[in-house]
């Protein structure tokens, strides 16, 4: 699999921001990091980077992202190295090895949840719930299409769907200016693709979902409570896949999931939605941060251990 946040066009809409990007790569590695800020000073943060074919390339790739952060003046590197020669079983004690210690948080989901699309769609299909099948099939019966777009104008239509769920749940979500600068940037070079249900020719639900070589990615998601008998989502969803198939990609990555044992998660109806249509689990490493200024990034820890306690 290929991840979108280490393609060349996240490369080019982080830099549409006004953010400094390196893009490096050598004999089996390569990263796309960008240069953050946070309590602690400068960061070079790769995404799901870096990627390698080895732990020796790893190592290499590792040894370039301390290379820039010595001349940036950055504080430390974090990075999530999800293909890097080792499993993700094993990437506690590779990765302390090396100096690595773990992130406060997770950056990117530890957990993500793909369906795969090798063989017919009917196969894709076979896979999910019965009821996720029919409604794909039978929608249309209710006057409702689905249509794709790649008109930045249109994100107005997720954006307002995103306000309604945003309420219905308290939840606060990605900022408008962000997800229009997101889809001013990746929509019309192909990169992302607005998904779009209607009911007699007026949005009812859309979803936004972002393609790497192999892969695509369902980023954001929303529809209107006025039609949320209909289930559009569903059916949504299922094109979505559908146009990936008949795209060539190999993958539809659902993003973050929770952990079977854990059913009183904020995301567990999330989770259930995401497994409805079949597909497998995919274990990360994690968020990993390795000090380059090791005293300041000390020093950083001690402060956020004595928030965090006084919180």
């Amino acid at each position: 699999m290929e991840y979108f946040l280490q393609t060349p066009a996240w490369a080019s809409f982080q830099r549409s921001l006004g953010r400094t990007v390196h893009e490096e790569s050598g004999r089996g590695w390569r990263f796309l990091a960008v240069e953050e800020t946070n309590p602690a000073g400068k960061v070079i943060y790769t995404p799901y980077g870096p990627v390698a074919d080895s732990l020796e390339a790893f190592d290499e790739a590792v040894a370039a992202l301390v290379a820039i952060a010595r001349r940036s003046r950055a504080v430390f590197v974090r990075m999530e190295p999800v293909t890097a020669g080792f499993e993700a079983a094993d990437a506690g004690a590779v990765l302390r090895e090396r100096g690595l210690q773990p992130a406060p948080s997770n950056q990117q989901p530890e957990l993500s949840w793909i369906v795969d699309l090798e063989g017919d769609f009917k196969d894709v299909l076979a896979g999910m719930k019965p009821t996720n099948r029919n409604l794909y099939r039978n929608i249309h019966k209710k006057g409702v299409t689905f249509r794709s777009s790649q008109d930045p104008e249109e994100i107005s239509v997720l954006l307002d769907f995103l306000h309604m769920t945003a309420a219905r749940n308290g939840f606060k979500p990605q900022s408008d200016d962000y997800l229009s600068a997101v889809a001013q940037s990746l929509m019309p070079a192909g990169a992302g693709t607005l998904f779009i249900a209607e009911l007699d020719g007026e949005p009812i639900a859309a979803a936004l979902a972002y393609d790497s070589a192999d892969t695509r990615t369902y980023a954001h998601a929303a529809l209107d409570d006025t039609h949320r008998k209909l289930s559009a989502g569903i059916p949504l969803l299922v094109t979505l896949m559908a146009d990936a198939k008949d795209k060539g990609l190999k993958h539809v990555d659902l993003w973050g999931v929770t952990p079977e044992d854990q059913p009183d998660h904020k995301w567990a109806g999330f989770t259930a939605f995401k497994k409805s249509f079949g597909g497998r689990e995919i274990a990360y490493p994690g968020t990993w941060d390795l000090p380059v200024n090791k005293l300041r990034y000390g020093a950083y820890q001690v402060a956020r251990k004595l928030r965090d306690k006084l919180r």
